[in-house]
């Protein structure tokens, strides 16, 4: 029997020689750097990590029986704490409005700047900084990093994995810590960590952020700048002829090679560029900065002091790679003066309505009330008729009172003439007040009753009206229902 073979030529076919659509993942070796920039990031990480670990230690009293943490996210009993602000849940518009200022501060640093948050304050960037410093003082410099990398397992290798990572776990292990007591008093949740005494969610949350820390900043590195964070690739909306990035003087530094006295041979002048590759060497992404602005650039400019340090050893003038605007590098090959154009349309869009959100946040926070009422109607029944022939209605009344003491309120009705009001546990027909103990939520159950008369709709609009001793109020909308006319 005769087997046919049909070959489907619509498939397309990968020649021997084509480079394969995936490929393995190159690590990266960066450098150890000394210069301004390194010297500033090194600043940058001591600040920023000193903030992380020390700020849930602060104290800020509020009185009795009130946290004393200055920066506490309270989620038992639903508050979030900064130093002097409190935040209550349905105040939730405010961390709305911070994540837009936050949002409107990258736009504007990006549109003057690049990526000096990516580069310089990034949590990602920190804290790979760190565990890189350590790999540093461990397993030596570039070379060296390789050259063991290289070499077959052994007890020497094994010993310096075995420090490296016990380190990026202790680091690790602090800094899922210090993120659990930003929800939990500092001493407290520390004490109960170390004698067993946390909750399993506790413990559990620890090792979660421990393990994404030491994933993320000991394994991954270059790779959550690259394909998991999605700033790179908004990055370039921000970005105009006058921002200030990390760029390489092409007209001068081309054509590249070694360092030679007098022109090349064919009478071109010689680049200042040698060709030694410390750009990329000291890279923390390994990107050749030489290429022009790429996706995986995060403008932390450590290239500038390799280069700086380059040009110094052979006597060329600094800046061959540094922070410039495209307009500006134009300029310079140009032979043109060069200009700075900070004040520009897209950043004065951004400070402007960076400038409208803050007022409105700072207006709301400084104006906002201590008092507030919600009113729930009874579902079942919708309303009673009581012997007389009155229609009474039930509601469940929530005072929040934000203040630290206790307030007594006077309740009224209004849009309903007639009505009588109620609060239960109260005697008879005295005027009818709610209390409220000090930073808390007090409910009560209040009756309203109309004369069947006055029950004039099956659905009637009401306000429920809260007054304090100093004249504060607070009102809320709420409806009286009754039989049908």
């Amino acid at each position: 029997m005769t087997q046919t073979v049909i070959v489907d030529d619509a498939v397309p076919r990968r020649e021997p020689d084509e480079p394969p659509l995936y490929a393995n993942r190159i690590k990266v070796h960066p450098k150890d750097v000394r210069g301004r920039f390194r010297t500033l990031k090194w600043a940058a990480l001591g600040v920023l990590l000193s903030i992380y670990y020390i700020l849930p230690w602060v104290r800020w009293d509020r009185g009795p029986n009130v946290p004393d943490q200055a920066v506490l996210v309270d989620m038992a009993n639903r508050r979030t704490w900064f130093f002097f602000i409190e935040l209550w849940p349905q105040e939730v518009y405010y961390f709305t409005g911070l994540l837009v200022l936050a949002a409107l501060g990258l736009f504007l640093v990006t549109s003057l700047a690049g990526r000096v948050w990516c580069g310089y304050a990034c949590p990602q960037t920190v804290w790979t900084d760190l565990f890189l410093w350590v790999e540093r003082r461990i397993e030596g410099d570039r070379n060296t990093r390789i050259k063991l990398d290289a070499q077959p397992f052994g007890w020497r290798k094994a010993g310096k994995r075995i420090a490296k990572h016990t380190i990026w776990l202790i680091i690790a292990a602090l800094t899922g810590g210090a993120w659990i007591m930003y929800f939990n008093d500092a001493p407290t949740v520390v004490r109960e960590i170390f004698t067993g005494q946390a909750s399993a969610t506790v413990y559990g949350f620890v090792a979660l952020f421990t393990g994404t820390t030491y994933l993320l900043a000991g394994w991954a590195r270059e790779q959550v700048c690259t394909y998991m964070c999605p700033w790179p690739r908004f990055q370039a909306a921000m970005f105009d002829e006058d921002t200030l990035v990390v760029t390489y003087q092409r007209h001068r530094g081309e054509p590249r090679g070694k360092l030679r006295k007098g022109p090349l041979p064919d009478g071109q002048p010689v680049g200042d560029c040698v060709a030694c590759n410390q750009c990329v060497a000291v890279c923390p992404t390994g990107i050749d900065i030489r290429d022009g602005i790429q996706l995986e650039c995060i403008g932390c400019a450590l290239c500038v002091d390799a280069c700086d340090a380059v040009m110094d050893k052979i006597g060329k003038p600094r800046g061959l790679i540094g922070y410039d605007t495209e307009r500006n590098r134009m300029n310079r090959a140009a032979g043109r003066p060069t200009e700075y154009r900070l004040f520009r349309a897209r950043t004065a869009i951004y400070a402007t309505l960076l400038t409208i959100v803050g007022v409105f946040m700072l207006w709301g926070l400084t104006t906002r009330p201590s008092l507030d009422v919600n009113v729930l109607h009874d579902r079942s029944p919708l309303f009673v008729t009581l012997s007389n022939g009155d229609i009474r209605n039930g509601y469940t009344v929530k005072v929040l009172n934000m203040s630290r003491s206790a307030r007594t309120f006077a309740l009224e009705v209004e849009g309903v003439p007639g009505a009588a009001v109620a609060v239960a546990g109260t005697a008879g027909d005295a005027e009818p007040t709610l209390t409220a103990a000090p930073d808390s939520v007090a409910t009560h159950q209040v009756f309203v009753r109309l004369p069947r008369t006055a029950v004039t709709e099956e659905v009637m609009p009401i306000t429920f009206r809260l007054r304090d001793g100093q004249g504060e109020t607070a009102t809320h909308d709420a409806v009286f229902r009754g039989p049908k006319p």
